[in-house]
């Protein structure tokens, strides 16, 4: 008997989670021979130089004039050559496509350690409104790993995966070289790739039904700025005989969230993977050139215009959201990509103001010599939802929402009611301090469960229900 039988309501996040089959692990020999086919080639193609040296522009407030884009990054015709040349030898390279490898669709996110509780929030709010794909959630290894968690999100149809299981992540010097092998190690074909700190607002499911994916096989979305990236970019990746602007024009990407079709873009992904191989000691710097932006994002796009294949880049500008009542930035609010003449949001990257529960009311949490976070909004007076917190107001401003016609921020606290409350980080102070500012802010009402269901075991469960 399930939980939610036994309690006097119906909740959403239980009934899809229940019938929810989580993926089998990707086979180990197939994978590990794929990537160390990979690893080989990368390791015997080497760009040049394997140093480039990230130096910062004087200002990262405004975007650099043209002319100092063309002279940040010093790199000599003949490092340039040499780059190109094994960028041609990794593509001759590249495997196969392992047809019995990847099959179906879900969702994969990068999370371990202090990663973790944000991608908690996302979690739950991908079943709170209606998302039914399974879930992946990779982990560079064990010590990034919360103990019970993975056991914890199971009930959820979500399952934890190492990246260590299959590769020596020993040699990743950059989180952000791990996104790129999360989805290339995931089990699924179709991949939804979410950030840990990325909270989705309206259920993704349609996405890959959607006419902009199944004609292209890849949705990427704009970020703020275009193009900075060296000169010698487009000579190295082939899109040019010798150094060019051929970018400059272009619109750089998010990765907060993208989707691939694997079969059908397979060389660009590992072609993506080989920029990530060498992403911190070059081609991070050689897109970017220190300039905001630096990482794993534009990899993904360079890679498909280096293989000439199509992709689809969602049209609409992303818009920021601001702390109610301030010009402080919460995070990227992303559009619908299944809709390309109307803005609607989709997913809101908090890559400014994180959800966690934790990080948001825990007391005391800064000297947990287990699992330690900065001291919380709530314990900080100057922070900028300090105020919100404690007088249980909304953090989203409601009348941009209402305009929008999204209302997602009950159901990211309920997310976090979760997370406070019966999770592997559950704390009663913590869970009452989040009942609390839910009853206030949204009169959310907590009803305990009735004596069958803590008879069963059930006794942390509660309904939330709104008030009429």
């Amino acid at each position: 008997m399930s939980p939610t039988s036994l309690l006097s309501c119906n909740s959403k996040r239980d009934l899809i989670s229940q019938s929810i089959v989580t993926p089998k692990p990707p086979n180990k020999k197939i994978l590990g021979k794929m990537w160390t086919s990979l690893q080989d080639t990368f390791d015997q193609n080497k760009p040049q130089p394997l140093n480039l040296g990230l130096k910062n522009f004087d200002s990262l407030s405004e975007f650099p004039p043209l002319e100092d884009i063309q002279s940040h990054t010093p790199l000599e015709r003949a490092d340039a050559e040499a780059s190109r040349r094994s960028h041609i030898e990794v593509l001759k390279n590249i495997p196969p496509y392992p047809q019995e490898l990847y099959k179906g669709r879900g969702i994969v996110i990068l999370a371990g350690g202090r990663f973790s509780p944000f991608a908690t929030t996302g979690m739950g709010m991908l079943r709170e409104i209606g998302c039914t794909l399974p879930v992946e959630i990779w982990m560079k290894d064990k010590q990034e790993e919360k103990a019970g968690w993975c056991k914890d999100i199971k009930q959820d149809g979500m399952i934890c995966r190492r990246l260590s299981d299959y590769m020596d992540t020993s040699q990743m010097e950059s989180g952000y070289q791990l996104k790129v092998n999360s989805i290339l190690f995931s089990s699924f074909e179709h991949v939804l790739f979410l950030d840990a700190d990325n909270v989705p607002v309206k259920n993704p499911d349609p996405i890959f039904d959607a006419p902009t994916y199944t004609d292209t096989g890849v949705i990427l979305w704009p970020d703020y700025w275009k193009h900075s990236g060296a000169p010698y970019l487009p000579f190295e990746v082939g899109l040019s005989d010798d150094a060019s602007e051929v970018l400059r024009q272009d619109q750089t990407a998010e990765s907060g969230q993208l989707v691939w079709d694997k079969k059908r873009h397979w060389k660009a992904l590992c072609l993506a993977t080989y920029y990530n191989y060498y992403g911190p000691q070059h081609y991070y710097t050689l897109i970017s050139q220190g300039w905001a932006g630096w990482g794993d994002k534009d990899t993904f796009p360079i890679a498909l215009r280096a293989m000439k294949e199509e992709f689809f880049m969602v049209p609409h500008q992303l818009r920021t959201l601001f702390v109610n009542g301030t010009t402080v930035g919460i995070g990227m609010l992303q559009a619908d990509p299944t809709d390309p003449t109307e803005y609607a949001p989709m997913f809101l990257h908090s890559n400014m103001i994180k959800w966690s529960i934790r990080n948001f009311l825990c007391i005391g949490c800064s000297f947990d010599q287990e699992d330690p976070v900065p001291m919380s909004f709530l314990e900080r007076p100057d922070a900028p939802i300090n105020t919100h917190l404690k007088q249980h107001s909304r953090i989203f401003k409601q009348a941009e929402m209402n305009f929008m016609h999204i209302d997602p921020e009950p159901l990211i606290w309920k997310s976090m009611e979760h997370t406070a409350c019966r999770s592997v980080w559950r704390d009663d102070g913590l869970c009452r301090r989040t009942r609390l500012h839910m009853s206030e802010t949204f009169k959310h009402r907590f009803e305990p469960p009735g004596v069958m269901a803590r008879l069963l075991g059930y006794g942390d469960r509660v309904c939330i229900k709104e008030s009429i």
